[in-house]
Order: C-alpha cells, then structure tokens, then sequence
C-alpha cells in the first residue's frame, strides 16, 4: 500500500521559494521599494545609535566577542555577525522612527536589515544578493503579519518579535546558502524564539527596542543551527501548537501567508514613518494635520479622535493624555499626548519627545481634554477640532497609512544623517545596491557618516 503525499507545510513552501528567489524575479518597482527601506533603516539606525536605549544594546553586543564577521551599521570595529544584527537592530529601532507594514503590524527592516547586512558582510556577499535575501526577508515578516492581522497584538504580544526569527532565519539561510530542506529547519527552529510582550506599554519602559534585536540575533542562530544538522518542526507556522495556535488571539490565514508568491509583493506595501512615534496614530495626526489649518491651539477647547479598533489600547492605554509621559517611549505610544503636541507645535519630530518637552504642561493640558474612540476596522481617522465660539473643523486620513514621497525619504535621510558630507554618496550607493560587488563601501561610508553623527 502506498502512503499518500504529505502536503508541504508552511515553513516547506516559505523555504524553497526563498531558495529559489532571484534578482531577476523581482519587479523593478519592488527591488527600488527595498533600496528605499533600507535607506531609511540605516538613516534612523545612525541617529538612534547614539540614542539612550539603543546604548546598552550595543554595548553588550560589543562584549559578546566572536569571529570579526560583520560592523554595525556607523561602526568600524567588527564584532560576530549575530553581534552586529543584534546592534544594528536596536539602533534602527531605538526612535520608532522605522518603517512599518500595517498588515501585522509589523516592523520589517529592523529586524531583516540588520541580518543581511550582517550574514552579507560575514559571507562577502555582493550586493544583488544582499537585495534578494532583504526582499525574501521582508516577504516573510509582512505575510507573517498580515496572516492574523493584529492577532498577536491582542495576545499581549509585539507581533515584530513574533515574525521576526522566522525572516531573520530565512534571510540568513539564503546568504549562507542553505539548501531548501535546512532552509525550512532553519524556519521551524526560529519560530521556537518567537515573543515579545507588550507590557512596556503600561510600564512606560523601552524594552520594544530590544525586540527586533533578539528577533535578528535567534533568526540568524537559528540558520546556522539547522546549517549545523538541527531540525525544527516542518509544521511550527500551522501546527496546533504552532505559532499561530499558540500566539495569535485570531485565526490565521494561511493563504495569506503562503499564496501568489512571487506575484502578490507586500514590500511594496511597507510605509515609511513621517513621525517618530508609533505607527498606529499616524494617520491620526495626519488628520489632525488636515483640520489644524488656520486654527490655533489657544482656541482649541476639545478634540474628538476615531482610530482603527484595535489601534486604541496600544496608543491610548491606561494613563494616556492624563499625566505626563514617563519615557520618551511612553510618550510615542500616548495618542493624545502626541496629538496635543502637534496642535501646538505645527510638527511632530524626534524634539518632540526629549525629556525637557516631556513636562510640557501646556501640551499635558491639551491632552487630557483629547478623547479617542474606535472607528470601524475598514475606517479613515478622523479628528474633530471643538473651537472657542461653538464652531467645529475635522480633518481625516487613511484607512491605509500614507505614502511618503521618495523626496521625504531623503530629507528624513539627510536629517537622519545631520547632513553630514558623504551622505549623498552613501544614499546613492544603497539606492544602486544592486551594482555593489560587495557591501565594503556602504559600510564603509556608514561607519563615516556615524562618526560624524555622534561628533
């Protein structure tokens, strides 16, 4: 009697079309999205080196010692390369000024830039191959995401954490050059890894920095181990006690992970953030944005806020616009707080969020007559500005987050980069990154852009 065919699982189907991915099958319009994204990822990673939570991050990482594999992003010393991952990581999403697929959400180039630029640099990759990997990695953590979208969120946990290991695995898998068969051992075992609670947000800590770290460092462990002859569980995605099973509050969509592969690109998808604070009140102060025109924050009496559903108890907690944020990271998760700043400010920018503007009282003022109700899910954010006189103006925006003109991205870049002179030329090699023998410049011209950065 013979046996009938065992259907591919999900780590099956994700391992050979990563090790089957080529330049050539990514659409141009794709491949120029992903030069974008890590753009902007080693522009934040530059200026949130130097920022307080990435400190200790990088500081450990440089402790761990190791083969000189692979520098961080603005450094010249080389560490291992799950050192360097685990340094870039934390830099890159040290501000919450990363890019965001609202899908999961999920943070993507925190967690897979970070891996290839490291697995790329440790195996002298060029840079068509670091591109493919980053693409292939991205693919991955989105369609993760967008699975269950929301779904880990609502288990209490960091869905960037959660997908995370399995892209940091795949990516690194595909640049060491793991078969199909260890490519999906590779997949199973990182998802063992997977976690990350939210419970910063109540306690107005800055652990959320070291989560796409971890996820970079155990998805680029987790290909070596299965390089090394460890096996993971085939079905770790779809299991019944697998990752969804066990970590998502919502049903998974499978197809949503594993379907038009290579036709349906969530990478072009992914948004670069305006505003240094977390995505999911974006377009709200889009919104507010569009109502404020003309319209002083003197003559605001209250403002009324609907938000995506299941964006109100990350960005509008217990405490949220009734006292004064405990943490520069507090501050980026209070919607009304941050909404309040931007009606008295005109901007929302990474000086919005030091310590001294934290004890802003005109801002905390503003902010406790902010009140946020959910909209429906397919919904755009709309705020209502309550003026002196009886009279109202309303703004709105979304559903979808907006598209920063590439223009933006540059300027952010540059900002990113506090101007320094060769930033020009290290933007136009990432943008070519295809054309790159090798990723020695790019981190070459990082490693100087840095120093200027902290100096």
């Amino acid at each position: 009697m013979i046996a009938a065919a065992r259907s591919a699982t999900a780590c099956e189907i994700l391992a050979a079309w990563v090790t089957g991915l080529r330049l050539r099958d990514i659409p141009p319009t794709v491949r120029n999205e992903a030069c974008t994204h890590l753009l902007d990822g080693i522009g934040v990673a530059l200026a949130g080196a130097h920022a307080g939570p990435a400190g200790p991050a990088i500081a450990v990482a440089c402790g761990l010692g190791g083969p000189a594999e692979a520098r961080p992003i603005g450094e010249s010393r080389f560490l291992s390369a799950p050192a360097a991952a685990f340094a870039t990581a934390a830099a890159i999403h040290a501000l919450d000024f990363d890019d965001t697929h609202e899908g999961g959400p999920v943070h993507p180039t925190a967690v897979v830039a970070p891996v290839a630029l490291a697995v790329g640099q440790a195996f002298a990759s060029t840079g068509a191959e670091v591109l493919e990997a980053f693409v292939a990695g991205a693919e991955i953590i989105c369609r993760l995401g967008v699975a269950s979208p929301h779904g880990f969120h609502a288990r209490g946990l960091h869905a960037t954490s959660v997908c995370g290991p399995l892209a940091a695995a795949a990516v690194a898998a595909k640049l060491g050059g793991l078969d199909c068969a260890a490519t999906a051992n590779a997949i199973a075992i990182a998802a063992s890894s997977a976690g990350g609670l939210l419970e910063f947000l109540d306690a107005g800590t800055d652990t959320k920095v070291l989560h796409p770290a971890g996820a970079a460092m155990n998805g680029l462990l987790a290909a070596r181990l299965a390089g090394a002859g460890a096996a993971g569980p085939s079905s770790a995605i779809e299991g019944r006690r697998g990752l969804y099973a066990s970590l998502s509050d919502r049903p998974c969509d499978i197809d949503a992970l594993t379907g038009d592969l290579g036709r349906r690109w969530e990478t072009a998808r992914i948004a670069v953030k305006a505003y240094p604070s977390c995505q999911l009140m974006h377009n709200a102060l889009d919104a507010a944005v569009s109502a404020a025109h003309d319209v002083t924050a003197g003559s605001v009496e209250t403002v009324e806020v609907e938000i995506h559903p299941d964006s109100v108890p990350i960005v509008c907690g217990p405490g949220a616009g009734q006292r004064s944020p405990r943490s520069t990271h507090d501050a980026k998760f209070d919607l009304p707080w941050t909404l309040a700043a931007l009606l008295i400010d005109g901007t929302v920018t990474l000086e919005t969020y030091t310590s001294a503007a934290l004890e802003r009282r005109e801002v905390l003022a503003l902010a406790g007559r902010v009140k946020v109700t959910a909209t429906t899910r397919d919904a755009p954010a709309i705020v209502r500005l309550h003026l002196a006189g009886g009279e109202t103006v309303s703004g709105q925006a979304g559903p979808t987050a907006r598209k920063v003109p590439g223009t933006e991205v540059r300027a952010k870049f540059e900002t990113n980069c506090a101007r320094h002179p060769l930033s020009g030329e290290l933007a136009t090699a990432v943008g070519a990154l295809a054309d790159e023998d090798s990723l020695a410049r790019i981190m070459d011209l990082a490693a100087a852009v840095g120093t200027g950065v902290v100096s």
